[in-house]
């Protein structure tokens, strides 16, 4: 039946790309594509595959097995590292190559080679925030150091021998809807897989929208309406905790306060940025809180949800590891997981490692610019981007002391003549996370979690972890620049070098804690510190996820796995339990009508869970959308801002502290509007939106939200996609389930003697839309459900879940 499925599916899509308007994602001709040797019947699975299977490499040192449980999780067993590099390479590569590969395609800027001109100013973007130069210097990295040059050039290995026996006829389905066939692999591929990841959590900046909002508010009003510090903040290091004085002092230009840009485009379309929710949960508890006395560790990185999942879950037994969790298809190691004696897992920081700065060209051949009262030779970097079936299109980037010319006259088109603007961004320097999992996959305790976190530098994360032997700790893991208060926020003058980054903050000055005497240790992308943290961490924080954990973890005691299962899913919304008073307050409730009325009793009668059959979150959501849209678009649609909005919590902390904030008031009326009108009009027109959703039965929270997991090529993949899961959750909830955003991998460990992991991610296995293996998990994770995690033994081979068995041995 599932064969049948798959095959409808793929017409199905095939229809779509030319309803789509789209028929050159479809270069191939349909007798190729429909042919029953090497067309997509193909790639139908059967439900009971066959996984068992013997191979011979002459790249392999010794003996490995692969032991494949019946969720099609891996548990590889090998005689040495490079061995079990390779298989995961290969592993990776047999269930998830086109993910792979065409995500660094994506990276580095090549999309046009496979879609043809419609990707190019993607690919110009790319190319233009330097993600090949810095995965370039990664590459070095790694590759001068022997730990993780064997790591890659094994793992490039693996992948290599699997596109080498790999025949056309079983093709991954993506290859033949796009007419085109994987390349080898290389470790710069690899480079440029972790580059996107850093793209993804630290490519976000407000420095073009700030610079353009300055202009008209002025820096004064901006520290109002974008605080550093929230009234209400509970940071991940508890306040009160003390800091030491910060040990590097920038100094700040005499002229730093008045400097404003005027040469930059205020309309300039900005290279697409990263979903601002991408962030995460973990915590730990230590022993002194759990049942079972030993502590407990979880974690949950909220990302957008696709098929193929971006996570790959497995098990690496060597000599020297034993390593249990996730992986990302196109790296070796295990990313969030734990070990025979740790667990670790991450979160977004969420902190700005992203300036930009105006550059003055001596004239159109970007080959000077001005620096310093003199003009200073530019290195220019010819990207020739190759489009299918057209010429190729090259594109002259010019790097500078701070990195590459990320926007000028020629990119985008709407830029001012004479505008140019550098990038310099933490993610471009040399680096080598690669070793911070190769050290975090075989550590035993707290010093060896400490000595792995050296190497992660970009993107910055909150890294947690609990031990065997009891403690818990966390620590804002990465290498931030030191800088004065204030700097960065907008663009800055390219041609002054007091201007640049002054410094980096050492290691040890970043916020970290160990085995807190509260009892436990949580991070939800909230600010690490507060206000008495010695440095400027200017960053794009939540606020209400880490206030809603740290309140649960006070009140819990005697906490199991199941009690962190519940919480990983929780849905009570303390954003709207901080907004609601206030706008129930306000609401001149004797202008409403009876239907009007109706909704109230809604929102004020919700029990401030964002629960799948609740109609209150729903009203409440569109009620406080309206209001920022009145409290805001006045002012910054006539600063000309596009896309920048101060946050919901600087709203609601505005309006907590003053009534009669100013930003209430419309400048475009001739009356004085008050904060009773603007929650009356904001409410009138939710009241109004409600009933159009009402009437099609789209007013309820899981309908509405509609928590979809969507192929990687989007609309065209419809067939592909699980739309309409019943899953609860939102915005500044724990459970942070958007649309199609949210809990990409759910893991609680228990550090018992006998480890107990119960863990799920929202796809499956497979990254084959024609195995039963490509959405299995779905259900269960959109239920809050888990698997008890198999966490294979030294000399364990055999057991209830073994099903399949790979032999891999020398040629």
């Amino acid at each position: 039946m599932r064969i049948v499925f798959f095959c409808v599916s793929c017409m199905i899509t095939v229809a779509l790309i030319i309803c789509l308007g789209t028929p050159t994602l479809l270069p191939l001709p349909l007798g190729s594509f429909l042919s029953p040797q090497h067309g997509i019947w193909q790639n139908a699975e059967p439900i009971k595959q066959n996984f068992k299977a013997k191979f011979r490499f002459p790249g392999l040192k010794g003996k490995s097995t692969v032991y494949l449980d019946d969720r099609l999780v891996p548990h590889i067993v090998a005689d040495n590292d490079e061995d079990a590099c390779f298989l995961q390479g290969y592993l990776h590569a047999r269930f998830r190559l086109w993910q792979m590969e065409f995500q660094t395609y994506a990276a580095a800027g090549r999309i046009s080679e496979i879609v043809g001109d419609k990707a190019v100013n993607f690919d110009r973007g790319r190319r233009r925030l330097g993600m090949v130069y810095a995965a370039e210097n990664m590459l070095k990295e790694m590759e001068a150091n022997p730990i993780t040059k064997a790591q890659v050039d094994n793992y490039t290995a693996g992948v290599n021998a699997y596109i080498a026996a790999l025949p056309e006829s079983r093709l991954p389905v993506e290859y033949k809807l796009l007419g085109y066939k994987p390349e080898k692999w290389n470790n710069l591929k690899t480079a440029l897989f972790v580059k996107q990841m850093a793209q993804t959590l630290s490519g976000f900046s407000d420095d073009l929208p700030l610079t353009q909002a300055k202009a008209f508010f002025g820096d004064a009003a901006l520290r109002v309406l974008f605080p550093q510090v929230n009234d209400s903040l509970d940071p991940v290091i508890p306040k009160g905790t003390l800091f030491p004085p910060a040990s590097v002092t920038p100094v700040a230009p005499a002229h730093a306060d008045s400097v404003y840009i005027n040469n930059m485009a205020g309309a300039l379309q900005e290279i697409e940025k990263p979903n601002p929710a991408n962030g995460s949960n973990n915590w730990a508890v230590s022993g002194s809180r759990t049942q079972s006395g030993a502590p407990i560790l979880c974690n949950d990185p909220h990302l957008d949800l696709s098929f193929p999942s971006i996570w790959y879950e497995m098990q690496v037994i060597t000599p020297t590891m034993n390593a249990y969790g996730v992986s990302f298809p196109g790296a070796p190691g295990i990313i969030i997981g734990f070990n025979d004696s740790i667990a670790f897992g991450f979160t977004n920081s969420e902190r700005d490692v992203m300036d930009y700065y105006a550059i003055q060209f001596k004239d159109e051949t970007k080959t000077q610019y001005r620096f310093d009262s003199g003009w200073k030779n530019s290195q220019l970097r010819i990207e020739a981007i190759k489009v299918k079936d057209k010429p190729v299109v090259y594109d002259t980037v010019a790097y500078t002391v701070f990195g590459p010319v990320t926007y000028d006259e020629s990119f985008p088109s709407s830029a001012k003549p004479g505008a140019a603007l550098a990038l310099r961004w933490k993610a471009h320097d040399p680096s080598n996370e690669l070793l911070t999992w190769y050290y975090l996959n075989r550590a035993n305790n707290y010093e060896d979690y400490k000595n792995a976190l050296q190497y992660f530098t970009n993107p910055a994360h909150n890294v947690v972890f609990a031990s065997k032997a009891g403690d818990i700790a966390i620590w804002q893991q990465g290498v931030f620049p030191a800088l004065w208060n204030r700097q960065g926020l907008y663009v800055m003058p390219g041609e002054d070098s007091s201007y640049m980054w002054q410094g980096f903050i050492p290691r040890d000055e970043n916020p970290h804690i160990l085995n807190p005497e509260r009892g436990f240790v949580s991070s939800a992308n909230q600010r690490p510190a507060d206000s008495t943290y010695p440095y400027f961490i200017p960053g794009y924080y939540d606020l209400y996820r880490g206030i809603a954990i740290n309140r649960k973890l006070h009140a819990m005691q005697n906490i199991t796995p199941d009690d962190m299962m519940k919480l990983q899913n929780d849905n009570y919304n303390v954003f709207a339990e901080t907004a609601r008073p206030l706008l129930l307050k306000y609401i001149n409730d004797s202008s409403l009508n009876e239907n009007e009325r109706k909704y109230l009793d809604l929102v004020s009668g919700w029990s401030l869970y964002n629960n799948v059959n609740e109609r209150g979150a729903t009203i409440f959501k569109l009620w406080y959308a309206n209001l920022e849209k009145q409290v805001w678009d006045d002012e910054f649609e006539k600063a000309g801002v596009a896309g920048l909005r101060p946050s919901d919590k600087t709203l609601t902390e505005a309006l907590l502290r003053d009534t009669a904030f100013t930003y209430i008031d419309n400048i475009n009326t001739p009356g004085h509007e008050t904060i009773a009108d603007v929650i009356t009009s904001a409410y009138k027109q939710a009241a109004k939106t409600a009933d159009s959703l009402s009437a099609v039965n789209q007013l309820t929270w899981g309908v509405n939200k509609n928590t979809s997991i969507y192929h990687l090529l989007g609309a065209a993949m419809m067939p592909f996609a699980r739309t309409g899961l019943p899953v609860g959750g939102g915005t500044h909830i724990i459970n942070a389930m958007q649309h199609n955003h949210g809990p990409s991998w759910r893991m609680v460990v228990e550090l018992t003697n006998e480890t107990g992991a119960y863990v799920v991610y929202p796809g499956g296995q497979s990254g084959n839309p024609g195995s039963p293996y490509y959405d299995s998990f779905v259900d269960k994770w959109a239920a809050g459900e888990y698997y008890k995690a198999w966490f294979m033994k030294r000399g364990e081979q055999e057991g209830d879940k073994l099903v399949w068995k790979m032999e891999f041995g020398r040629e």
